[in-house]
C-alpha cells in the first residue's frame, strides 16, 4: 500500500509505540486519526487529528469512528490496534477488577475497533488491520497470567480474522514485540525499561514495512525481540 493520502486509525496514540507509529505514518504521507484517552503531547501536524476515545467503551469507539470519517474522509485504509496495558500479579491474589480491565482494554477494545472499520474496508475491497500482541501472546510468563491471556486472545483473534477477510482484500498482521523501552514497565515489578531493549521506532518502522507490502500478499505474524538484551 502506498500510504500517501491514506487514512489510518491508530489507538493508544499518546506515547510509546503508538506515538512512534503516528510519526512514522505521517512521514509516509498518511492522514492519521489518533484515538486515545490522552492526546500525544506536542504532536502537531496538518495530517494528524486526535479523537478522544476509550476503546473499552463500544459506544465511544463508534462515535470516534463516525467523527473520523466526517473529519478525514469516508474511506478507512488502516487500523492499528495498539491500545493496551499490562498488570502483574499472582493468580490467587489477582484483582478481578484488574482482570476485567485487562480484557476490556486489550481484547474487547481490539474487537470493537475492528468491528467498526470492517464494513467500509469490505466495501472498498482494501484495508489493513494491525493488531499489537506481545511475546506474551506466544508463551506464558510467571505472574503475568492475565496479560498473557489477553495477548493469546489477540493472537487467536488475528489468525481467525485474516482467514475471514482475506478474500475481501483486507490484510491482517499480528505483531509480537519483545521488550521495548516504553512506560509499560513502570508498573511491572522487577523489570525496568533500559536502552538494550527495542525502541518504539523499531516497532513503528516494521509496522510501516508490513503496510507497504504489495497487494498480492500479506505478512500474518511478526515476532520481534532485542538482539542483545540486558542480563
Amino acid at each position: 500500500m502506498d500510504l500517501t493520502g491514506k487514512i489510518a486509525i491508530l489507538t493508544g496514540v499518546s506515547k510509546g509505540i503508538g506515538r512512534a507509529t503516528a510519526e512514522a505514518l505521517l512521514a509516509k504521507g498518511a492522514l492519521v486519526a489518533g484515538w486515545g484517552r490522552t492526546a500525544p503531547e506536542g504532536l502537531r501536524h496538518e495530517r494528524f487529528q486526535f479523537f478522544e476515545c476509550d476503546v473499552r467503551d463500544e459506544v465511544a469507539v463508534q462515535e470516534a469512528y463516525v467523527n473520523t470519517r466526517r473529519e478525514l474522509g469516508e474511506e478507512i485504509h488502516v487500523l492499528i490496534n495498539n491500545a493496551g496495558l499490562g498488570i502483574a500479579g499472582e493468580v490467587d491474589g489477582f484483582s478481578s477488577d484488574d482482570w476485567k480491565l485487562l480484557f476490556d482494554t486489550n481484547v474487547h477494545g481490539t474487537f470493537y475497533c475492528t468491528k467498526a472499520v470492517l464494513p467500509q474496508m469490505k466495501k472498498q475491497q482494501l484495508g489493513h488491520i494491525v493488531n499489537i500482541s506481545s511475546i506474551a501472546g506466544t508463551t506464558g510468563i510467571e505472574k503475568m497470567a492475565g496479560y498473557c491471556a489477553t495477548k493469546f486472545a489477540v493472537r487467536g483473534f488475528s489468525q481467525s480474522l485474516f482467514k475471514e477477510v482475506r478474500n475481501d482484500g483486507i490484510k491482517v498482521t499480528c505483531f509480537y514485540p519483545g521488550s521495548t523501552e516504553t512506560n509499560f514497565f513502570d508498573d511491572i515489578p522487577g523489570t525496568e525499561a533500559n536502552a538494550s531493549m527495542m525502541q518504539p521506532r523499531d516497532i513503528a518502522d516494521t509496522i510501516v514495512y508490513a503496510l507497504e507490502t504489495p497487494f498480492n500478499f500479506h505478512i500474518v505474524d511478526i515476532e520481534m525481540r532485542p538482539l542483545q538484551p540486558k542480563k
